[in-house]
């Protein structure tokens, strides 16, 4: 008898618990992400981390004991996601000795170990920005490692993540870096299966390819068509072990061959030429999500012409440490070498380039929209002056300015990237069953983009968090 009432008070108890984490949230006005329309005066009831009822207020009787939040006036929707990011990389002015070559002034070694060191308190900042999943387009096996470690952490993001990046061209900077090192070459489809292989017992979520050819017009189509047989080696080989692809291809040829080779996620836009309606067509053909990144361009030659300005914004959720970096070329000891830098990123002819691709990426980025391309909102934060977390609002707003409606905005941020990952049923969305990762907005983001920025709380992982006290 006596073991029968443990038993039965063990299951009571199981059946108890999760009373205690139930949070209603009343009267409040759910943003649906998927239909493009507003519901006001509604209750959502998260049990468990879970969102377990969504029905009007008038039907939904509050229980004494749970969590209450009055939402009158408030709007709820999805938790955001910034579907391209890069932990290895700080967004500093050091975290790309490829690119500028700094490291006589700051060793390489002490800027990847500041990243590991200071990963939390990046993921503090994206949550405090409304974003609640991020996905790390081409990262490491340390990191990789790490990442497990903050999967049940309420301050951070859920972490979707690739290994080091298999590319055609590995920069040598970054070479011999053991587990740090975020490229491995491949020159033959035997290096790209073996380069899948590699990744596997790290438990990546995807695999990522560098398409990195020519930029001479004359040998840019050759040298990615010899790279094709690669690629389809890698997505082959990837999609046997049930892994996703995503291809960093930044010219139409790229993109082109990288599709017809049985890709699934395009990370940048392409930059190189006003895509055609055929182009347009075998993405949708291949069900591809593109992820345009309008603004990462634009950080290096701000940063590297000394013309970075910040908003108040930037500085409330950036890192102070690598957002104070991006100055430190006005500072650095060798003047010749950064005055160098500052005209040749101020001159005529780097204004047009910029201009340029930046006019290719917009049109071409609502061309893809209204041709029915899934579309993502993606940073690819880490890189010189594109500031983790900080930088997402920037490109919601490059977004905008290419045309895009405030609903069309919306979903590139929410449900959209839960597409990538064939997750749409779980997240991205204010659904019964879906994962709780919630923001209450003070205002209306439909009407304003800039209400997204006026987060109440955010809700991560059934979790209630004040965004003004998540940064330690």
């Amino acid at each position: 008898m006596l073991k029968f009432k443990i038993a039965l008070l063990f299951v009571i108890s199981c059946f108890a618990l999760p009373a205690f984490s139930q949070v209603y949230i009343t009267n409040i006005t759910i943003v649906d992400v998927v239909k493009q329309q507003l519901l006001p005066g509604q209750t959502v009831v998260i049990n468990n981390r879970i969102i377990s009822n969504i029905q009007p207020a008038e039907k939904i009787k509050v229980p004494s004991g749970v969590t209450v939040i009055d939402g009158t006036g408030k709007y709820l929707m999805p938790g955001m996601t910034d579907a391209h990011v890069h932990f290895f990389q700080s967004g500093g002015l050091y975290t790309r000795p490829d690119v500028i070559d700094l490291r006589k002034y700051h060793p390489y070694e002490n800027e990847i170990d500041w990243v590991h060191n200071n990963m939390e308190d990046f993921l503090r900042r994206y949550v405090k920005a409304g974003i609640t999943s991020v996905i790390d387009v081409g990262s490491n096996y340390h990191f990789l490692q790490q990442r497990d470690s903050f999967q049940n952490k309420s301050y951070a993001p859920e972490i979707f993540m690739t290994g080091p990046l298999l590319t055609s061209y590995e920069p040598p900077a970054f070479k011999n870096l053991g587990n740090e090192e975020p490229f491995i070459l491949v020159k033959t489809p035997e290096d790209g299966i073996k380069g899948v292989q590699a990744e596997l017992p790290y438990h990546p979520d995807f695999i990522k390819i560098w398409y990195i050819v020519s930029r001479n017009p004359d040998s840019l189509e050759a040298s990615a068509r010899e790279f094709q047989p690669v690629a389809k080696a890698i997505i082959d080989e990837a999609h046997k072990n049930n892994l996703k692809v995503a291809v960093h291809a930044t010219q139409r040829i790229t993109a082109q061959l990288a599709v017809e080779s049985g890709c699934d996620y395009l990370v940048h836009g392409i930059e190189d030429e006003i895509v055609s309606d055929d182009f347009i067509q075998l993405l949708k053909s291949h069900n591809i999500i593109d992820c345009p990144t309008l603004i990462v361009e634009d950080g290096y030659f701000k940063t590297f012409g000394q013309n970075m300005h910040y908003s108040d914004y930037d500085v409330a959720i950036s890192n102070p440490v690598q957002l104070s970096s991006i100055q430190d070329l006005k500072t650095l000891p060798d003047t010749a070498f950064t005055g160098l830098y500052k005209r040749r990123f101020n001159s005529p002819d780097m204004m047009r380039r910029l201009s340029h691709e930046d006019s290719v990426r917009m049109v071409n980025l609502k061309k893809m929209v209204d041709g029915g391309v899934t579309i993502v909102a993606g940073t690819d934060a880490g890189n010189i002056g594109t500031q983790h977390a900080s930088s997402f609002f920037d490109e919601l707003l490059a977004m905008k300015e290419s045309g895009l409606s405030n609903w069309q905005i919306i979903q590139s941020a929410t449900i959209n990237p839960a597409k990538i990952l064939d997750k749409e049923k779980g997240m991205g969305s204010i659904a019964i069953g879906n994962k709780a990762d919630l923001l209450i907005l003070n205002a209306n983001p439909v009407e304003r983009l800039e209400n997204l920025t006026k987060i109440s709380l955010v809700i991560n992982k059934g979790v209630v968090i004040n965004p003004s006290t998540i940064i330690k």
